[in-house]
């Protein structure tokens, strides 16, 4: 399977695992790495020495390209991207800021610099921006998320027309079909958290992992979009939070109620009820905990077989 994105990050498959916060250290870079994809570090929720930690134990894990996703609202970021150069890394993904901020100075490094999307607009000035690729993420995924609720599978097609690097898919792919069906509409590659959170070797708290095997259809939802929009499991901080807005709040209730480490309440240490549970729509479908690897073979095997059927 060799393609624009195999060639650029000098990987096996065309899958590279979401770097998603709380959820993505060594132990799940490193197993999806190994396994032919190309693992992510989630640097969003590390101090710098906890993101070098990562690093080196990754490089002792795996002999495979691995990266580091790196959201430039981070406030230690000048620190983050030192050690990211320190440490050799050679691929880095960046989200939630301006290309123009980091581009230029990781490429001057020979990092390869991959930047995540949600409109045609922000896409362009990424290309402008000189970075190697993109990822067009649709509103169908968890985390932190575009205003323009774009859905993945319209936004593919509209971002490949509008540019001429390697695009990739991400936002409700978690199987073979999926990747498919994001290749045929144009992808280059596709990029999957939800799937990879609900496995083995995620950092992810068990609780959450069984909230993720455990969701239907219509149990997230995107919200928060007066702070930066989030896709957040139905559970009670949720309904905190559609309480909170019968009442028209302020920005600043509304910052008050978050509060801090809600994220991390959650996802990493298990309060299924005041942490914020960030997931994708696509959990639906996810109901079984894998290794990586297990979750890559799967992928790839589905992909070939679909794709040999059509």
């Amino acid at each position: 399977m060799t393609n624009s994105i195999t060639n650029l990050f000098n990987i096996q498959y065309p899958i590279v695992q979401g770097g998603m916060i709380w959820v993505s250290g060594w132990k799940l870079a490193s197993a999806v790495s190994n396994a032919g994809g190309l693992g992510l570090i989630g640097a969003g929720s590390m101090y710098p020495e906890v993101l070098r930690e990562h690093i080196q134990k990754c490089k002792k894990a795996t002999a495979k390209p691995f990266g580091v996703n790196v959201p430039m609202l981070y406030p230690q970021i000048e620190e983050i991207m030192n050690i990211i150069v320190e440490e050799e890394v050679r691929i880095v993904f960046t989200s939630a800021g301006n290309p123009k901020t980091w581009t230029s100075f990781l490429k001057d490094k020979g990092i390869t610099v991959v930047h995540v999307v949600s409109s045609v607009t922000f896409a362009q000035k990424a290309e402008a921006a000189g970075v190697n690729a993109i990822v067009c993420e649709g509103f169908e995924a968890g985390g932190h998320n575009g205003r323009e609720e774009t859905t993945t599978f319209t936004l593919i097609p509209m971002i490949k027309q509008n540019v001429s690097i390697p695009v990739i898919a991400a936002g409700g792919i978690a199987n073979g079909r999926g990747m498919l069906a994001a290749m045929v509409l144009g992808a280059d590659g596709v990029q999957i958290g939800s799937r990879f959170a609900a496995t083995v070797e995620s950092s992810a708290h068990k609780n959450f992992k069984q909230v993720i095997i455990d969701l239907k259809d219509g149990d997230t939802q995107l919200t928060l979009k007066e702070l930066a929009p989030v896709r957040l499991v139905k559970n009670h901080f949720y309904h905190q939070i559609q309480e909170l807005y019968q009442q028209n709040p302020t920005i600043e209730q509304i910052k008050e109620l978050l509060g801090r480490a809600r994220a991390k309440k959650g996802m990493f240490e298990g309060d299924l009820d005041n942490g914020e549970l960030e997931i994708g729509q696509i959990a639906g479908i996810i109901n079984k905990i894998k290794p990586a690897s297990q979750v890559l073979k799967d992928i790839v095997e589905e992909y070939n077989t679909v794709k040999s059927s059509l």
